[in-house]
């Protein structure tokens, strides 16, 4: 049978292609298959440092519960100067505040870092939840020497917002996929997110001026952290591993508009970064990661080909090429999401709106790359202006604002089947938790079955004065305590620290001696 010649034209370039980013997408997967987390019994000293500036209260209280929960030696918060609320809430917990003045994310990670005295350091976002074993997790690759830095990985908190649904079926992606690969084939991940990515401290304080004076084209970099940590650690010879069954959970905005400017910052910082890596010798002695920064920067244009074939093919009105192209993306997309897909089977039928997610993301990435010089957080007032990181007038969007509560919590069962990895929604925390010398919180860490999380305590007796209750029903937003009208709750009994010197615990500027 003869065709027309148009189903040539449409068909065979879109198939060449296809049979293009297959065969990439395979060098991936068959060693993401092969991956395995590090399992033994190595165990060191860990602390946590943590960078706050206007977090939600019910999520950071919840967050800080987790941090104690883990038996870490210390958690350190690094809190913005006017963030009074943050402020008020850590006076409650046994953990070392550090106030900070400086605007910018990375001078309060420096300062975190400096103000620990452990073997370890994770560096942990303020509204990062963690499962009661990730301290335990995160420890084990240390074990060989070589190792610099240790990713986890992070599902998305409280929201059943269509934004978040897609966001966990990219994460998954990635963490099964990427970072997999790259883990198994030359233990070099590209980026350890800066949801928890954990550190050899000796590494942070060797590379922590590079760290401080990043430019990129003369312009001093504002975001971008967690690559720039990463591709440090391994400029310097170490190397970086995911460690998968360190699970976490962070929220992720819903808004389409802060939605769209944390991807585009997101994608500037994965431009420069993979850009001057390419252009020096050290990535070359990492193929596999050389390849995977290649496929990504590539992918972005390439993932655009597909839907212009189809705009093609509704303008021809042949409607047979149409029906197959749509099938086969569904097909091939579920085959690629298959990890996610066995945790969520419903996923399924987003993967339509998944693809059209992809699609935004690519063009996202290209405006990234033409606006490539811009430094601007855009979802926090600080911005990088005549070469200085300074404090924006505009308003700052909030991220979390349309946050949805937990609704599915990890059920003790589940912890105890090892399926934590699995799990869509985080341990919901019932009562504080202390660090102990012996870590046992970390055993005794109870977990929650009730379907919302309830009021992180963080002390045994009530409050002395009513307040709006924080417990998030079904559908809504946690809402934070008006601290400011109501009358701070006196304190109550507080667990003992760690036995060991500890760094003063009181609130003070600049960074504890």
């Amino acid at each position: 049978m003869t065709l027309p010649l148009y189903y040539y034209v449409l068909g065979t370039p879109l198939g060449v292609l296809g049979l293009f980013r297959w065969s990439m997408w395979l060098i991936r997967r068959i060693p993401a298959v092969l991956y395995k987390p590090v399992v033994n019994d190595y165990r060191t000293t860990i602390s946590i440092a943590v960078p706050v500036y206007q977090e939600d209260p019910v999520i950071f209280e919840t967050a800080i519960q987790s941090w104690l929960a883990n038996g870490v030696e210390e958690v350190i918060l690094v809190i913005d100067a006017s963030d009074k609320v943050c402020q008020e809430i850590a006076s409650r917990y046994p953990v070392t505040v550090v106030i900070t003045d400086v605007p910018g994310k990375r001078d309060a990670l420096v300062k975190g870092w400096n103000a620990a005295s452990t073997d370890l350091v994770a560096l942990v976002d303020s509204d990062t939840i963690w499962a009661p074993d990730v301290a335990a997790e995160v420890c084990k690759p240390f074990a060989d020497p070589r190792i610099g830095g240790v990713g986890t990985r992070q599902s998305v908190y409280g929201s059943n917002g269509l934004l978040s649904r897609l966001t966990d079926m990219f994460l998954d992606h990635r963490y099964f996929d990427e970072n997999a690969s790259q883990t198994f084939l030359g233990r070099a991940v590209s980026c350890l997110s800066g949801r928890t990515a954990v550190y050899r401290r000796s590494v942070l304080m060797d590379i922590q001026k590079d760290f401080m004076n990043e430019t990129f084209w003369g312009v001093p970099c504002l975001s971008g952290d967690d690559k720039r940590l990463t591709t440090l650690t391994l400029e310097r010879g170490h190397l970086t591993y995911m460690q998968r069954t360190a699970q976490v959970w962070s929220t992720f905005p819903d808004s389409p508009k802060v939605f769209q400017k944390q991807r585009l910052r997101w994608a500037r910082n994965t431009w420069r970064s993979d850009l001057r890596a390419l252009s020096r010798r050290w990535v070359w002695s990492h193929p596999f990661l050389a390849f995977t920064m290649i496929d990504k920067a590539v992918s972005g244009f390439t993932v655009l080909l597909g839907p212009l074939f189809m705009i093609w093919a509704i303008v021809q009105q042949n409607w047979i090429f149409v029906g197959v192209l749509a099938l086969w993306w569904q097909i091939s997309r579920s085959a690629k999401l298959l990890p996610h897909l066995y945790r969520r089977p419903s996923s399924f039928f987003f993967i339509p709106a998944y693809l059209v997610f992809s699609w935004v993301m690519a063009i996202i990435k290209i405006h990234a790359l033409l606006t490539i010089r811009k430094q601007r957080w855009l979802t926090r007032q600080v911005a990088v202006e005549n070469g200085e990181v300074v404090r924006t007038s505009a308003a700052a969007d909030d991220a979390a604002a349309s946050a949805d509560p937990l609704t599915e919590p990890i059920s003790a069962a589940q912890l105890a089947a090892g399926q934590p990895a699995y799990a869509a929604s985080p341990v919901a925390l019932t009562e504080p938790v202390a660090t102990t010398a012996a870590g046992a919180a970390l055993a005794t860490a109870p977990v929650a079955t009730n379907a919302a999380p309830p009021r992180p305590s963080p002390h045994p007796a009530p409050h002395p004065a009513p307040h709006p209750s924080p417990h998030p029903q079904p559908g809504q937003r946690p809402s934070p305590r008006p601290h400011a009208a109501t009358p701070a709750p006196q304190p109550g009994p507080r667990p003992q620290p760690n036995p060991r010197p500890q760094p003063n615990r009181r609130a003070h500027p600049g960074v504890p001696a």
